[in-house]
Parts: C-alpha cells; sequence; structure tokens
C-alpha cells in the first residue's frame, strides 16, 4: 500500500510533474518548506517508488520523427513462450515506445513512433510482422494529437 500523500506532496509532486529540473531550493520555496524537509520528502517519495524517475521529454518534430502509429497486434497464440518471445522483441525495438497487454479483441496495442510513414512501414514489414507468433497487424494512423500529457493526477 503506497503511503498516503498529504497536501505538501501532492504539491511537491505536482511542482517536479511540471519542472522535474527545478531545484530543491526552488521546490521548498514553491511548496512552502524550508529545503531540507523538502529534500527529505522527495526522497520518501523516490524511496517508496511513487517518483519513478526523471527524464526529460523530446520534441520528436525537431528531431525529424514526425509519425506516430497505434498498431493493434493479435499473437498466433497467449502461450506463455509466443507472449515472452514477442514482448522480448518489443522490449528490443526502440521505435516501440508504448506496448499494451490488452484484454478484449486484440493481443497488444503498440505506440509505433516514426521518421515518416515510409520509416515506420519498413519496421512493420521488416521487423513487427517476421516477430515469431504474430499472426496479424493493423495499423491506426492518428490524424491529430488533441492531447498528450505525461502528468498523473494524484487528487
Amino acid at each position: 500500500m503506497p503511503p498516503a500523500l498529504d497536501r505538501i506532496d501532492k504539491r511537491i509532486l505536482a511542482a517536479l510533474q511540471r519542472n522535474g529540473r527545478m531545484s530543491n531550493v526552488e521546490l521548498a520555496k514553491e511548496v512552502g518548506l524550508s529545503p531540507t524537509p523538502c529534500l527529505r520528502r522527495v526522497r520518501m517519495l523516490e524511496d517508496a517508488g511513487i517518483i519513478d524517475r526523471y527524464v526529460a521529454l523530446l520534441n520528436p518534430t525537431k528531431l525529424g520523427v514526425t509519425t506516430t502509429v497505434f498498431v493493434r497486434v493479435w499473437l498466433e497464440g497467449q502461450d506463455e513462450d509466443t507472449v515472452s518471445h514477442f514482448v522480448k522483441a518489443i522490449q528490443a525495438s526502440p521505435e516501440v515506445v508504448e506496448c499494451h497487454l490488452m484484454a478484449g479483441d486484440c493481443d497488444f496495442l503498440l505506440r509505433v513512433v516514426a521518421k515518416n510513414i515510409e520509416a515506420y512501414r519498413q519496421f512493420q514489414a521488416e521487423h513487427l510482422a517476421r516477430v515469431k507468433g504474430v499472426r496479424s497487424l493493423k495499423t491506426d494512423i492518428p490524424m491529430q494529437k488533441v492531447k498528450l500529457s505525461s502528468r498523473i493526477s494524484h487528487s
């Protein structure tokens, strides 16, 4: 069971989600603590696994990565070997930025990023479709990004 979060913990989490690079002094000032107790709380949130890691969010367009697709994957079977082989192949594929084991129609849902649609087609044909145990793939191409957030509400 995760530790109970008080109002200050929630303010710390909100502030760090907005700007993970802020100094402890800035964070302490924003949440109304002195630096030492603020740092102690941040360390507690890290140790509890509530703060999982710190990352830099990159702008894919500025890096020439202009295409995002969602791929529904159906496997030939749900046995441990087939699923495990597929998961290992996906974990080794940098184009796949999200992979979810699904309940429902398909077995997995992937979010794949690529330089362009041709680069995705090449990845699909040369890698994804060739993973042992893959029965079928369906690619959905989003027309417009309406919302993308890395923030998690913790009310």
